[in-house]
């Protein structure tokens, strides 16, 4: 199948589910919803074009079971948060924001759908790649580990901080939250290299490159970093900036020493 045709149809498929996701937080006043729905449609993208390239058999079969596995974890992170906590304070603070236009909520939503398109193009590059390197894939599913139990590590020493009653109003700074502000998104993007290692060979190799490139991009300045940032401002104030004095903001090193 021609490669925009299959774009064409990720998008059609991916809108409809934004849709219905819009729908979902109209009746609930959650949009945390597209956070589930998205990385359902980012790794839903891998197997559907694993199985739609025409590049050689294991560098697809290796992307559909990675890529299908992060989003097994993933959504089943975000939905248990999204099923058991108020709305993120980020989105609700876009609801304060827009005063609950729902049409504003909408395009919202059919961006994420644009989102899942573009951040499928380096499954795109794998799918058609017709070369298989042993030792590149190696080093994807290498990649792929270290990034995906760290992001889990990270994810669930955030997550017994939050559940102890004790530590409201207050920052993380256990484990990896100690060297890094955002160690969950560090693995985050660290996980789009083992597709670029599974293109390899690739006559669309320069599209792999998106993925690393555009998730730091929003990871850093658009959607990542800066809301999750302000956010933690707002609610924990005076705490939250010696966390931010203290600590690197994305790739993890040792804190500064505070003085006394």
């Amino acid at each position: 199948m021609n490669p925009w045709i299959q774009l064409a149809c990720l998008w059609a498929l991916a809108a409809l589910m934004m849709t219905l996701g819009w729908m979902w937080q109209r009746l609930r006043s959650n949009a945390g919803i597209v956070d589930v729905l998205w990385s359902c449609g980012v790794g839903g993208s891998a197997v559907l074009f694993a199985t739609l390239g025409d590049g050689a058999t294991w560098p697809r079969l290796i992307m559909a079971v990675l890529g299908g596995l992060w989003c097994i974890r993933l959504a089943a992170h975000l939905w248990k948060r999204v099923s058991g906590e108020p709305e993120d304070g980020r989105y609700h603070h876009l609801r304060e924001h827009w005063k609950g236009n729902q049409f504003y909520f909408f395009l919202f939503f059919q961006f994420q759908a644009f989102l899942i398109v573009l951040f499928s193009l380096p499954f795109l590059a794998v799918a058609h790649n017709a070369e298989t390197h042993g030792s590149w894939m190696l080093a994807a599913i290498v990649i792929w580990l270290i990034s995906v139990i760290g992001e889990s590590v990270a994810d669930r020493q955030l997550a017994r901080f939050r559940a102890d009653e004790l530590n409201r109003g207050m920052t993380c700074r256990a484990g990896l939250w100690r060297y890094s502000r955002h160690p969950n998104y560090f693995f985050e993007w660290i996980h789009w290299f083992a597709y670029v290692c599974l293109a390899v060979g690739s006559p669309r190799f320069w599209l792999v490159w998106s993925g690393p490139v555009v998730m730091y991009i929003f990871l850093r300045w658009i959607s990542g970093i800066p809301y999750t940032e302000t956010h933690a401002l707002r609610s924990r104030g005076d705490d939250y900036r010696d966390y931010q004095r203290t600590t690197p903001m994305l790739f993890p090193w040792f804190p500064k020493r505070t003085e006394r």
